[in-house]
Formats: structure tokens, sequence, C-alpha cells
């Protein structure tokens, strides 16, 4: 399994529960989510996560 990393605060995106507060459904891949998604934990951008095997 591939999970996303943030890289500013360490919360880490796990497309299997998705991010159901902010209209992630669970299932949902890192590289399908919208642009302007933000981290849920400190409001990074998307593009400060990273992936981790």
């Amino acid at each position: 399994m591939t999970y996303w990393k943030c890289r500013v605060c360490g919360y880490v995106y796990n497309p299997e529960t998705g991010d159901e507060k902010n209209g992630i459904k669970p299932g949902t891949a890192f590289e399908d989510i919208p642009e302007d998604w933000v981290c849920p934990k400190c409001g990074a951008s998307k593009s400060k996560f990273i992936k981790v095997d």
C-alpha cells in the first residue's frame, strides 16, 4: 500500500480511509484528489506531500 505524508506536519493520507471530513471518499487515490485539497491537519498544499511505500 502506498501512503502520502505531509512534509510539513507528518500527517499521512491513507487512500483506504480517504479524508471524509473534507469530501475525499475512502478508496480515493492521492492522484485523484483535487489540486486545491490541503492537509487536514496543517493546511499545507497537496504539493507538500511525499510518497511513502
